[in-house]
């Protein structure tokens, strides 16, 4: 069965860190570009950030530049998130999805992408 399973979600203090962490079974994410996206209560899902098959090219939304670094590990079957300096508004459940077709999945289309993780809630609150 070929899944993505999100994980590092919880609950931080503004300005804290959270790594999240995207697990591939029953397939190699090595054919795949990963992105991650979230969804805040009562808004829509939004693409957070992107990496390409072999991490060449990533994206990040404008909210989260300079905060945030997505990296893989592909020998591990694993996209990561790093998210630093972390905001109330950063708050949402974050998904991942893989995307496999070069060119795709860098500007966050939505149907453009295969798999799709179950999420994973990230909560930042003082």
């Amino acid at each position: 069965q070929l899944q993505l399973v999100e994980s590092g979600g919880g609950s931080v203090q503004p300005g804290g860190s959270l790594r999240l962490s995207c697990a591939a079974s029953g397939f190699t994410l090595d054919y795949y570009g990963i992105g991650w996206f979230r969804q805040a209560p009562g808004k829509e899902r939004e693409g957070v950030s992107f990496i390409s098959r072999y991490g060449g090219s990533t994206n990040y939304a404008d909210s989260v530049k300079g905060r945030f670094t997505i990296s893989r590990d592909n020998a591990k079957n694993t996209v990561y998130l790093q998210m630093n300096s972390l905001k109330p508004e950063d708050t949402a459940i974050y998904y991942c999805a893989a995307v496999r077709g070069n060119g795709l999945g860098y500007r966050f289309r939505e149907y453009e992408y295969d798999y799709w993780g179950q999420g994973t809630q990230v909560t930042v609150s003082s």
